[in-house]
């Protein structure tokens, strides 16, 4: 079936499910989880891989031009975000407020990690995007745990390495950033596997509600329009 024109509650549901669990995940990346003696992860590991879950749902029920807007919402929402969280740190504080640099430590972020949190969003989400939209149309709509576990490994590969690359090479052992790039990816590809099952329980659900199933035959392939 061609794609809906028109934008449903249920697809502005998910959206904004989508945009809660991108903007806590930004929320809980600066705690860092101790996994084991060798193992680190942030916290946001535990939450993040969801949006990419709900990314194959928009991009297998509604096709990519509509998942496309969604991934750019996320990005806009999160970039508002960043911005409101950096003028009320700046913003003055009484004497008798002990809570600044608290505050700061959660909320603060350097251009750097947020230029790489951006970054890595973007090129990992809309590879997931476009891989999973190509391999429905190639696959005939079958197979569908076999095209969101290939789009992950592809996009969460794109959004670990270069978040990771861009936040903390230079600031510490290549050793330790190869390994954080490393724990932080396997951990989000087990993740899409074990929650499987779930995506399938969804899309089959949305498709039966929406009444539609997308497939994205010549389509281009613009992250901005067409």
């Amino acid at each position: 079936m061609n794609e809906s024109k028109n934008v449903s509650r249920l697809y502005m549901q998910i959206g904004i499910i989508f945009v809660a669990c991108l903007l806590l995940s930004n929320l809980i990346a600066g705690k860092m989880w101790a996994v084991s003696d060798e193992i680190t992860l942030p916290a946001a590991v535990i939450l993040f891989p969801v949006t990419y879950i709900l990314g194959d749902v928009f991009t297998e029920v509604y096709g990519f031009h509509k998942a496309r807007v969604i991934i750019w919402a996320g990005f806009a929402c999160s970039f508002f975000a960043v911005l409101v969280y950096l003028l009320t740190i700046a913003l003055p504080h009484p004497g008798y407020w002990e809570g600044q640099e608290a505050y700061a430590a959660v909320l603060g972020t350097t251009p750097r990690v947020a230029f790489a949190s951006f970054a890595g969003y973007l090129f990992g989400e809309f590879s997931n995007s476009m891989i999973l939209s190509k391999l429905k149309v190639l696959t005939g709509g079958k197979k569908l745990w076999l095209r969101t576990i290939s789009s992950t490994i592809i996009g969460e590969g794109f959004d670990s390495v270069i978040f990771i690359m861009i936040s903390f090479w230079g600031t510490m052992e290549n050793s330790v950033v190869l390994k954080m790039i490393l724990f932080q990816y396997l951990f989000k590809v087990a993740y899409e596997i074990l929650f499987t099952p779930l995506t399938y329980a969804v899309v089959r659900f949305i498709k039966k509600k929406e009444g539609i199933d997308t497939f994205d035959t010549g389509i281009k392939y613009n992250f901005f329009k067409g």
